[in-house]
């Protein structure tokens, strides 16, 4: 009869809880279970640290891609972005479709959060795009307003509606 152990790692996150199981066999000789414990908190560390690291990382999924895209944002480019932001839960906290007008920026140059600046480089006039920002490329541990708590994950739906190079400014 082999003797089979599992571990389970569980992190609770706004998106639900997530595990990490590992499955052992613990062998007969005395230095057995010190052997599993070793393997067990090197295996649980790597996976926590694996996690951690793509837990932070701003996540860019491209929903309508543009045929023929000759000019593309850079850098210093005034865009303006059509967009729809929501919590994880799905709470809608703004967007500019109700008002019928785009907002309009420098890109790069820090009048948006970190994960626009970031998100929408290289974007095409017509393309849309779905970022999901964690909270460090947010609006990190103080929030903004009664509409967007600390330490939120953002989730918008964007859209490129014009480009503006510094040449044509």
């Amino acid at each position: 009869t082999t003797l089979l152990r599992r571990i389970q790692i569980q992190k609770t996150s706004l998106r639900g809880p997530r595990y990490v199981s590992f499955l052992f066999r613990a062998g007969k000789t005395p230095f057995a279970p010190m052997k599993l414990s070793v393997s067990l908190l090197l295996l649980a560390t790597a996976a926590a640290v694996c996690y951690a690291s793509s837990e932070g990382k701003l996540k860019i999924g491209v929903k309508k891609r543009v045929e023929n895209c000759t000019v593309r944002t850079k850098k210093g480019d005034l865009v303006h972005m059509h967009y729809t932001g929501t919590l994880e839960d799905g709470t809608e906290f703004d967007s500019s479709i109700p008002r019928g007008q785009p907002l309009s920026f420098t890109l790069g140059m820090g009048q948006v959060i970190k994960g626009w600046d970031q998100g929408l480089l290289n974007m095409c006039e017509g393309e849309k795009r779905k970022l999901v920002i964690p909270p460090e490329l947010g609006y990190g541990e103080r929030g903004a307003g009664d509409k967007i708590p600390p330490n939120s994950v953002l989730i918008f739906e964007v859209e490129l509606v014009k480009i503006e190079r510094k040449t044509e400014l």
